[in-house]
């Protein structure tokens, strides 16, 4: 059964997280913090935030969730299939689905549902990854590529480290870039104030490369294409968050002064996820003999109807 647990604090603090530690002492601050981006953790009946300040009084109420099998279990759950062939399949990820088991995240993901559609799947990624060459943040909605065997999970791999995979996204951001395209280049790293953001950082880091563009402009809102020339955990997120334009319905880098307008106002606070969709995907099939394949996907629903209600027009995806 889960577990659920209470604390109420007796004394300030910095950081929430940092409090909690010490409350539950066998519980990591890792294990907290996931908790927390998980929406586990609530303070005075509102979910709740890693870096917030702790003041006396406050009730501060955790959902454990029941520990589970480490290896996934094959689930019915549907996930449209653009492409399906011996060595590799295609996916449209659903915004909101968990590509992969981890903490709090049991079952419910992509892999269990690939473990149920597909006709085997590669064992590199290990016992939890199964077939696994990339991912998506849980919710960013878009198309993904996952191996079936060895051989093809490898030649998919070199492909995403060099960089010759074609990845394109659209996302919905607040504020009106000035200009109409340009690059983002930074050194991306764990933040080390909040470990569940990725923040750029002088030296460190891993090269991130971004490339941009705007799609359509609104009132205080844009549509922006992005093409990732590398593909760094968060890469788009924290890059258009440092320029000044994050995602519409990002609670983890959207500051709390990133108000939509009104007609936007009440559709974006009741929004699960970030706007971010990844559209288009392209590379090399394993089998030298099937040349390039390129798969292109409609954003789903939600962004469509945001888009529509902030005069955003999308363009034809192709």
């Amino acid at each position: 059964m889960p577990e659920t647990r209470e604390w109420t604090a007796s004394t300030p603090a910095d950081r929430l997280d940092k409090a909690l530690v010490a409350a539950f002492p066998d519980l990591s601050r890792a294990r907290v913090q996931a908790l927390i981006a998980e929406g586990a953790v609530h303070v005075n009946g509102e979910p709740a935030r890693a870096s917030a300040r702790v003041v006396p009084g406050q009730v501060v109420v955790l959902a454990l969730p029941e520990v589970t099998a480490a290896e996934p279990l094959p689930q019915d759950i549907p996930v449209p299939v653009l492409h399906d062939d011996d060595d590799l399949i295609v996916v449209l990820k659903p915004a909101g689905m968990v590509v992969h088991p981890s903490a709090g995240h049991g079952d419910g993901t992509l892999v269990n549902a690939l473990l149920h559609q597909a006709s085997g799947l590669s064992g590199i990624g290990g016992v939890s990854r199964p077939g696994i060459v990339h991912r998506l943040d849980g919710g960013t909605s878009g198309v993904m590529v996952v191996a079936k065997h060895d051989v093809a999970h490898r030649a998919l791999t070199a492909q995403f480290a060099i960089h010759s995979v074609e990845r394109r996204y659209l996302a919905v951001v607040h504020r009106v870039p000035n200009l109409d395209r340009g690059t983002f280049r930074s050194q991306l790293a764990r933040d080390p104030d909040d470990r569940l953001r990725i923040a750029s950082v002088e030296s460190g880091g891993r090269e991130a490369v971004t490339h941009w563009a705007v799609r359509a402009r609104g009132d205080r809102v844009a549509l922006v294409e992005c093409r990732l020339e590398t593909g760094r955990t968060h890469q788009v997120r924290v890059h258009l968050t440092e320029a000044g334009h994050p995602i519409l319905g990002d609670r983890t880098y959207a500051r709390r002064d990133c108000v939509a307008p009104g007609p936007l106002r009440a559709t974006v606070e009741a929004l699960t996820h970030p706007l971010l969709h990844a559209y288009c995907l392209a590379f090399d099939h394993p089998d030298t003999r099937k040349g390039r394949l390129r798969f292109v996907a409609p954003p789903p629903q939600d962004f469509v109807d945001t888009c529509a209600l902030a005069g955003l027009p999308i363009p034809p995806i192709s």
